[in-house]
């Protein structure tokens, strides 16, 4: 147990800095009712990571919270009239007393509806103590820490000193049936430390009311599912909100579902906001939020962004809530203190570039008009198109050449796939076997890496919004919405030339040279690709960057590969997973990598980056700010590759991105290693293999071959001139009629 403790102080060490109390914090107007900031409360400590109301979720909300937060237990009663803290009233779903006691299960009737389970009523406190142990009651939610951490009493985590505490009693009725008494409980406690009492029942409200105005304790009204009762008045909640004038008499707040303030609607998008908060603030009321949690899904307006749903409820311009209850305290903690109330023209803070990758493309179809200008409007650096060629040599943008996961190919021309193996190991419906005109007759089409894996639905509204853009209409939307770069990514140009006679190299030297992107150095010209022949193309150009694509994972740059690297291009695309390990979503350490490639003058840039918390290991709290603090902050890139730039340039714009600002909240990055520390040695995955460093020799591509003429009598490819146009048939049809037009009038002059 020392030894857990020890641990455990010491990644607390290893996360969270010292608040600094800057010379002066500008004040803040909030929408609130009294104007102040709204509050954090952690529901049973940062039970997004930990068991709930484990000493080890409390002390972890407490280290990584802004100050002032509150910390919530939801009590519970064992059959002696102990308190303990858990959100149900039955133990089987977040503790061990199943396995335990496996003929416990009892059947009981709970304000009205019959429930089974195992009941802390039907326990001493000293055999919950001595025996009994708390597990993880969200699957989806770290399990290697259940079974290892006691069930909290109330007075323990009391005598913890939390800045602010709130008890939350949910079954006051139930107890007293059988002959329990919370209040009476709370008496014994002399209400002391107590700053804020919950329940959603009017009668055990107004039976504590003297004392709790004796101990300058805050009542707060809990409302449920509108159509439940309300167990002293046999109402429906949504009777008792017609009159909150009614609940100031007896509460000093109301506590709501979020869905009481911005209901959501069958589609998952947000309806318009209620008067709720505006009401309640009319009576006096104060008005707190339940249901917040990084990993649970939300309205499809938030981008799977959990900093946004925050922001919605206090950042909104007309109304704030007064606080928050939820399962992630840093989160919301960040979102109140470091991202609201900033306005979008605030300069960036640091040098790491925002890169999108298919423009916002976690929103809209990548590489459409609208992800591109969603992606400006976002603030991005550089927008990306990564450059495909049709069958008669238009050079477009679209994020892979096989057309089934970004456009409506597969509904239409599913006769035309095919096989080619030297792209992908699936048939697929390719843009190089297809028309310029019969691409455009499809729609580009969301793409959302994660709908079959976990059922994440990008922007369903949206999906096939936007039009597809060629090469020279992105470069001129880029040259005229004044980015301050675009990446252009190339791809399979050695297959495209040898097997397809297409010239993308050449083909995106002349759309560049006739944007005059070549000869300026306003904007910055990227250009990227896995090939080092094709980077190596583009070496008499010295405005580009080039940027080496590197797939494969790494665990190390030996200075030869550096070496190599380097006289190829300027910059690198490596995975997420090359600069810190990752085994069943923990991070596990850090490479150097990104110290390697410096040494060498080589840009790291990362990739690629998306919000859905199913893509976030729980070391970065399941919030993609902090995946971009530890990448940007603690890994030291030079930029992120994105698909929702917003949440990346909200992280830089924020001065508590700023690590060496004196502040009193920072966004930190992690640590890798330090959160798989905590569990028990026996819990923890087995160490996988280190990835293998990066060896010159992959570096090393062959020679680009020339473009084949794909009209030879013996129909076999041979080589010809290489094209420089994006439109390279329409250019290749009019001079071979030009050159008939001009032999025919040389045969009748002669005649």
């Amino acid at each position: 147990m020392l030894r857990g403790f020890i641990i455990f102080s010491l990644f607390i060490h290893s996360c969270v800095a010292v608040p600094k109390i800057p010379a002066a914090v500008p004040a803040t107007k909030w929408l609130t009712l009294n104007g102040q900031e709204p509050a954090v409360v952690a529901r049973g400590g940062f039970s997004g990571l930990f068991p709930e109301s484990s000493a080890s979720a409390n002390e972890l909300a407490n280290a990584t919270s802004s100050p002032g937060l509150t910390m919530l237990c939801n009590l519970q009663m064992t059959k002696d009239g102990a308190g303990i803290c858990l959100s149900d009233i039955r133990l089987d779903n977040a503790t061990t007393i199943s396995t335990l006691f496996p003929k416990g299960q009892k059947t009981y009737k709970v304000n009205g509806q019959t429930l089974n389970g195992w009941f802390a009523l039907d326990y001493s406190a000293d055999t919950i103590f001595s025996n009994v142990s708390l597990v993880q009651n969200i699957y989806s939610r770290p399990s290697i820490f259940d079974g290892q951490m006691a069930i909290a009493a109330v007075e323990e985590v009391l005598e913890s000193k939390p800045p602010k505490f709130w008890l939350s009693v949910q079954y006051d009725s139930f107890y007293m049936e059988h002959k329990l008494s919370a209040a009476e409980y709370l008496r014994s406690l002399r209400f002391r430390g107590i700053t804020f009492i919950s329940s959603p029942e009017i009668g055990f409200l107004k039976s504590i009311g003297m004392d709790a105005r004796r101990a300058k304790t805050k009542l707060i009204f809990e409302f449920k599912d509108p159509v439940a009762i309300e167990p002293t008045t046999g109402k429906k909640y949504s009777e008792i909100l017609l009159n909150l004038a009614a609940i100031k008499a007896f509460a000093s707040g109301v506590l709501v579902p979020k869905d009481y303030i911005w209901p959501i609607d069958s589609t998952n998008y947000l309806n318009p906001a209620s008067t709720f908060v505006a009401d309640a603030h009319k009576a006096g009321l104060e008005v707190y939020a339940s249901g917040f949690a990084n990993d649970l899904s939300t309205s499809y307006n938030y981008s799977y962004d959990p900093s946004a749903e925050y922001l919605q409820f206090v950042d909104n311009g007309q109304f704030s809530v007064d606080g928050f209850i939820t399962d992630f305290p840093p989160t919301a903690s960040q979102a109140i203190t470091c991202l609201s109330h900033q306005k979008r023209n605030l300069p960036k803070i640091g040098n790491a570039l925002v890169i999108t990758h298919n423009g916002a493309s976690g929103e809209y179809p990548g590489c459409t008009d609208m992800a591109y200008q969603k992606a400006v409007d976002d603030g991005a650096d550089v927008i990306d198109c990564s450059v495909q060629m049709s069958k008669d040599g238009m050079a477009f943008c679209l994020g892979s050449a096989d057309l089934i996961p970004t456009t409506t190919a597969a509904t239409t021309l599913m006769s035309r796939a095919t096989s080619v193996p030297e792209i992908q190991p699936t048939n697929g419906i390719f843009s190089f076997d297809l028309t310029w005109a019969e691409i455009q007759s499809l729609k580009p089409q969301i793409q959302s890496p994660f709908s079959t894996s976990g059922g994440f639905q990008r922007n369903p509204a949206n999906k096939n919004a936007g039009k597809f853009m060629t090469l020279v209409d992105f470069l001129e939307f880029g040259k005229a919405k004044a980015v301050t770069g675009v990446l252009i990514n190339i791809q399979n140009a050695a297959y495209l030339a040898s097997k397809k006679g297409l010239g993308i190299v050449d083909a995106v030297k002349s759309a560049l040279t006739n944007s005059t992107l070549d000869k300026q150095s306003t904007q910055k010209v990227f250009i990227q690709s896995d090939d080092s022949s094709v980077l190596s193309s583009f070496e008499a150009v010295p405005p580009y960057t080039r940027v080496l694509s590197i797939d494969k994972e790494i665990g190390d740059a030996p200075k030869p590969s550096v070496d190599e690297i380097k006289k190829h291009a300027e910059a690198v695309n490596l995975k997420r997973s090359s600069l810190v390990t990752i085994s069943e979503s923990f991070a596990t350490g850090k490479t150097n990598v990104v110290e390697e490639m410096h040494k060498g003058n080589i840009s790291v840039y990362v990739s690629v980056l998306r919000n859905e918390y199913i893509s976030i290991a729980f070391d970065y709290f399941s919030d993609p700010t902090i995946e971009l603090a530890t990448f940007i902050a603690g890994n030291g890139v030079d930029g992120v590759i994105t698909e929702f730039p917003a949440t990346a340039t909200r992280y830089l714009r924020s001065p508590c991105s700023d690590l060496n600002k004196d502040q009193p909240y920072a966004i930190l990055p992690a640590e890798a290693g330090a959160l798989l520390s905590v569990a028990a040695k026996e819990a923890q995955p087995p160490a996988s293999a280190p990835s293998p460093p990066l060896d010159a020799k992959d570096v090393i591509d062959p020679p680009l071959p020339p473009v084949a003429n794909m009209g030879s009598s013996d129909g076999e490819a041979t080589p010809h001139a290489p094209t420089h146009s994006g439109t390279i048939t329409t250019t290749s049809a009019n001079l071979g009629l030009s050159l008939l037009a001009i032999l025919a009038l040389g045969l009748l002059f002669a005649a």
